[in-house]
């Protein structure tokens, strides 16, 4: 997986490639939350988006993973938005992929 230091106005094609088995199956693993809420979405997600995810998207999802279950949540439902490192293009469409899959629920 490339670092979490690119963007989403990276224009390295490879940040735009899909994830291969191996990258996916790291990515599911440190995905697994401690809160059954998160787990929820990010299942949902992951049903829904994995065979098409690419490198820049697993890249925001480890940006999301990176913090505190409860602040997972309230980004995931809603009650806050992303800040600071959060407030990038390529963070905020991959939240908005996980807060589809509660709509589809």
């Amino acid at each position: 997986m490339s670092t979490a230091m690119s963007t989403a106005t990276d224009p390295d094609p490879a940040l735009d490639a899909l994830l291969d088995e191996r990258a996916l199956s790291k990515l599911r693993w440190r995905c697994r939350r401690g809160l059954l809420e998160n787990d929820l979405f990010i299942e949902r997600f992951f049903a829904r988006h994995e065979s098409g995810l690419t490198v820049r998207q697993a890249d925001a999802l480890g940006l999301l993973m990176d913090l505190s279950d409860n602040d997972l949540l309230d980004l995931l439902l809603g009650r806050k938005a992303p800040r600071d490192d959060l407030a990038r293009d390529d963070v905020t469409r991959v939240l908005g992929m996980l807060r589809a899959t509660r709509q589809s629920a």
